[in-house]
């Protein structure tokens, strides 16, 4: 092979390349996903579809959601979960997931639990998003619970963005703070279902938190799959858990507890954009 043809080789690899990065970049952008997973807690009485969606950071699938919305129609869910980071700190407005609780609730109750992006909006002073939450018909879940039925099986349903021990050198569950420590141990006290809504699963996952806390599920996002996924090695980044996480994506036994954690929908747009890691809706079929 000449030098000639060599380059021109050299040049087709390279555009098709660039060509896979861009489609893979749009993908991870505007090709929505839908996974199934499947939760045993390990306790009888049937099983209920929930839909959980996390960190859609503001972006819109169609006009007004109407794509995703669709999708999760689609799905015929018991129950929606949103787990958080559904704006942006620095939103102007509510209106994008406002709009999207009021239509999912003529699909399914919808359960709110706030997310980092949230709890600095509100800090920020920018509207009472607690208030918009509600009035769009969602409930809105942080450090509180609600008992509930889904499809006659006996439920509680808690929300959490705290870290679910201590900061200390061992990270322990009993030295949290005393505010955490009780809503905790009243959350755990019951022979029903638990499962917990946490933004970060870096609530749950560090020191003896997983071993202390008896709770059947952690359901949690914020991580985006790792932002940028790579073939073979996964996401490369998450949160507290730092470069290639142990946990970011999908449904790991971590102690006493199953934690669930989606790759989500979208992204701050002031961070890196997702890699070959399209947004996910994800449904879980718990028994």
């Amino acid at each position: 092979m000449g030098k000639k043809q060599i380059k021109k080789l050299f040049l087709f690899i390279v555009v098709i390349l660039m060509a896979g990065c861009m489609i893979s970049l749009w993908m991870s952008t505007n090709y929505l996903i839908t996974r199934e997973y499947a939760v045993d807690t390990g306790k009888s009485g049937g099983a209920f579809r929930a839909v959980v969606i996390s960190d859609l950071h503001d972006h819109v699938f169609g006009e007004d959601n109407a794509e995703l919305v669709s999708r999760i129609q689609q799905v015929k869910p018991d129950i929606i979960f949103m787990v958080g980071d559904m704006l942006n700190e620095d939103s102007p407005d509510p209106s994008v997931p406002v709009e999207l609780i009021r239509q999912l609730t003529g699909i399914a109750p919808v359960y709110y639990a706030l997310g980092n992006h949230e709890i600095s909006y509100i800090q920020n002073g920018r509207s009472d998003l607690a208030e918009d939450i509600a009035g769009a018909g969602a409930v809105l879940l942080e450090k509180e619970y609600v008992d509930i039925e889904i499809k006659g099986i006996p439920v509680r349903l808690g929300g959490l963005y705290d870290y679910a021990f201590g900061l200390s050198d061992d990270n322990e569950a009993m030295d949290a703070p005393a505010d955490v420590l009780q809503y905790l141990l009243d959350f755990e006290d019951t022979d029903r279902i638990k499962i917990m809504l946490s933004h970060r699963p870096d609530s749950f996952i560090f020191g003896d938190a997983s071993e202390v806390w008896d709770i059947d599920l952690v359901v949690s996002g914020h991580l985006h799959g790792g932002q940028v996924v790579l073939p073979f090695l996964g996401g490369i980044y998450a949160g507290d858990q730092g470069w290639f996480p142990d946990y970011v994506h999908g449904l790991y036994q971590k102690g006493k507890l199953q934690l669930f954690i989606t790759s989500g929908l979208g992204t701050n747009p002031k961070i890196l954009p997702r890699f070959n890691n399209p947004p996910e809706i994800a449904v879980l079929t718990i028994k």
